[in-house]
């Protein structure tokens, strides 16, 4: 199984669309929390089965969100780059590669 790291602002997106979620109806937070960590483990399980798009950095979409892990593979692990919403500024975190 392989190690998987969030840079610092994949983290702060992952957590205030959590916090987004949960203030728009109390559980739904946490929902969108379980649904990232499935996408995690099947990245885990699975990481070359996400597409690529962009110079090695792939994709894993979120069931039930309108969100994406965007993440490359690395000898050290996994490492996230960004917790995205696919409907806003689609390629504002090409500067984190």
């Amino acid at each position: 199984m392989n190690t998987v790291r969030f840079l610092a602002p994949a983290e702060e997106e992952m957590n205030a669309s959590a916090q987004y979620y949960e203030q728009q109806l109390p559980g739904l937070g946490h929902r969108f929390l379980d649904e990232l960590d499935r996408g995690i483990r099947a990245i885990r399980m699975h990481p070359e089965s996400a597409p690529v798009i962009h110079s090695g950095i792939r994709r894993k979409l979120i069931r039930h969100f309108p969100f994406s892990l965007l993440y490359r593979i690395t000898p050290a692990g996994i490492i996230v780059l960004a917790v995205m919403h696919q409907h806003r500024r689609p390629n504002y975190w090409k500067d984190r590669v």
